[in-house]
């Protein structure tokens, strides 16, 4: 075909084939023989070959261990880190055992020897070609047995939750965007992934974007792509999230936390289809399906003037609220199972249930954390189990502490508290007792108290129904 800085001359849907090599006449005879079966594209050098890895849909490179004073093993671990690598054969002709093994500790497939047998060669493409097809598709396949219909992972029978499962898969099919809200640890990145899962983008990549973690300059970078020089650091082209996305979806979470500038770029992205990378002229179409979340109030954002309306409503074309745990109570228990079977194989133990007062205290506890605190809180308790229970002690202190207390403050008169002596102290043993079931062994073992103690504060405060 063409040395890569001509304009790309498109043969249907014929793979994409670089060969990097420093000799014009071995370029030129490869590019004659395998021209009708691949898209070639030539590079006498590694940066040649980079800028083609990073603009051209590349599936195969074939590159010369020597290029000049520089070394095709460098191309193969550089080219691993693009977001779909190619597959590599390295040639050479200097053949050593060495210098295979490298190879492939580099990423390389496979590695031949020069002179070249081009029929071998030509064998060697096509199985390399068909393994890593053969490979995705076995990825493919199992994501999808995975996620199967898309909500399963999404956990929760009752009415709030069985009505957003029914928008998710109403909505999925479309290409419209969703915000979807609701306080950390309710379970928004499992919604988005349910709702590419069951998109007709599936087969395409989901890309997530944490927007708070990234300083403004980065995420626009993180979004967008540079080019090489657009800022201190930029010191290779780099493409970004809208063009990995391409064809498939892109989530952006805690959208909330993205700056001014941004939001401009943002919002032409999406209503024009296009973006630019950093510090570049080109204008580069892209087709994403856009899924953002937040846990803050957006609407309260625009009316204070920190978030663009125009942008709010691009993104709000569909809205999903994720509730809070304490609000579908009724889910725990499903919940709770579903954790204790994963963390007791995850942890090699067999713990199959927990105590009553544990439960009690799990469906007492409001969950501030949501699904995300109660999913560790089970963590903490199967691997502090003794047996094949999680008892009330195995929990996390928060959990079985009293409301009014900060956990550990280990003693009704912290610091802070209006409450006189007396009256605390009746609250911890009322709701210990509560927790307990009446158990006043345990009530007094969570106390930290004696038995007799116990029995005494219960006459003296006449709780004795208890």
């Amino acid at each position: 075909m063409k040395e890569p800085s001509e304009p790309r001359e498109l043969k249907g849907n014929l793979p994409g084939l670089l060969i990097v090599e420093d000799e014009k006449n071995t370029r030129d005879g490869l590019r004659r023989a395998l021209d009708d079966k691949y898209e070639v594209y030539l590079a006498p050098d590694t940066q040649s070959a980079w800028n083609v890895l990073e603009t051209e849909p590349i599936d195969l490179l074939l590159t010369d261990l020597r290029l000049g004073t520089e070394s095709g093993m460098d191309l193969l671990a550089k080219a691993q880190s693009l977001p779909k690598p190619p597959v590599s054969i390295l040639m050479t002709a200097y053949g050593s055992v060495d210098n295979a093994v490298e190879a492939m500790r580099r990423g390389a497939y496979d590695y031949v020897t020069k002179p070249l047998h081009l029929d071998k060669l030509e064998m060697l493409l096509a199985r390399a070609l068909r393994s890593t097809r053969v490979e995705a598709e076995n990825v493919r396949l199992k994501q999808a047995l995975d996620k199967k219909f898309g909500v399963e992972r999404i956990l929760g029978n009752s009415p709030v939750m069985q009505q957003i499962l029914e928008k998710i898969q109403q909505v999925a099919p479309a290409r419209a965007s969703v915000l979807i809200e609701g306080e950390s640890g309710t379970g928004k990145e499992l919604a988005a992934q349910a709702l590419h899962g069951l998109s007709p983008r599936k087969s395409r990549p989901m890309v997530t974007v944490h927007c708070a973690a990234l300083s403004p300059q980065l995420l626009e970078s993180e979004l967008f792509g540079h080019e090489k020089g657009s800022f201190t650091g930029a010191t290779e082209r780099r493409i970004g999230r809208f063009e990995e996305a391409n064809h498939g979806t892109l989530f952006l979470d805690e959208i909330g936390e993205i700056d001014a500038a941004t939001q401009v770029k943002l919002l032409r992205a999406i209503g024009e289809r296009t973006i630019q990378r950093v510090g570049g002229n080109q204008t580069l179409e892209v087709d994403v399906r856009l899924i953002a979340a937040t846990n803050k109030n957006l609407e309260s954002m625009v009316a204070a003037g920190t978030f663009r309306e125009d942008l709010y409503f691009r993104l709000n074309v569909v809205k999903i609220v994720m509730p809070p745990l304490r609000q579908r109570k009724e889910d725990i228990p499903l919940l709770l199972a579903a954790f204790l079977k994963e963390f007791s194989k995850e942890n090699e133990k067999r713990v199959l249930s927990v105590t009553p007062s544990a439960r009690e205290a799990i469906l007492s506890y409001d969950w501030p954390g949501n699904v995300r605190e109660l999913r560790m809180a089970v963590e903490h308790g199967v691997v502090l189990a003794r047996g094949e229970s999680i008892d009330l002690h195995d929990l996390p202190e928060r959990v079985f502490m009293p409301r009014d207390l900060p956990p550990g403050s280990g003693s009704p008169d912290a610091p802070g508290l209006n409450l006189n002596l007396e009256a605390m102290e009746k609250k911890w043993i009322v709701q210990a007792l509560k927790i307990c079931q009446g158990n006043r062994t345990e009530a007094a073992r969570m106390l930290g108290i004696s038995r007799r103690t116990l029995h005494r504060k219960i006459n003296e405060y006449r709780l004795e129904n208890f």
